[in-house]
């Protein structure tokens, strides 16, 4: 069809660790259903991770969502920062508690660096609550490097350890 934008497959982290931290997520997996130029969504399964960074907080749940989309990703990313504040996210300081953290983490092949978005997310390949439901959804992902994403896993610190919670 003539004007039609050409649709990309993206994948998002879900992240909270406050309040009920599981509805949070299938909220927001609510509402990027029905948010225009979205589509398709394909959740992982849920996992628990401990916090890091400022490590005096509850435990995150997270996941991560594949989604078709006709939006570019500046749109994406600001549909993800809208989504956010509908749930009620209060930004703290870095690596602090959330209620939700919805992060771009890779938009079809595309590669950016600008201030605010940096695609693929700039720690996605350090982070095994990421890397552990990115595998569900994509068993055969290879980091820009070329290195399957269960040996990026095996090498990862065993404190970084995740929890599967729910099918």
């Amino acid at each position: 069809m003539v004007g039609e934008a050409e649709a990309f497959e993206a994948f998002v982290g879900l992240g909270a660790n406050l309040g009920d931290r599981e509805a949070a997520i299938r909220r927001a997996l609510d509402l990027l259903a029905a948010s225009p130029g979205i589509s398709g969504l394909r959740p992982s399964p849920i996992y628990e991770s401990a916090p890091i960074g400022y490590v005096a907080q509850p435990p995150f749940l997270n996941a991560v969502v594949a989604v078709m989309t006709r939006l570019g990703t500046l749109q994406l990313f600001l549909a993800l920062q809208r989504i956010e504040s509908q749930i009620g996210r209060t930004r703290t300081f870095r690596w602090g508690p959330r209620e939700i953290d919805l992060d771009l983490l890779l938009f079809g092949n595309v590669s950016i660096q600008r201030r605010g978005l940096v695609v693929p997310h700039p720690a996605l390949y350090q982070r095994a609550f990421v890397l552990a439901p990115l595998r569900d959804l994509s068993p055969t992902h290879h980091d820009p490097e070329g290195r399957p994403i269960d040996d990026i896993l095996s090498s990862l610190d065993s404190r970084s350890e995740v929890v599967r919670r729910s099918p």
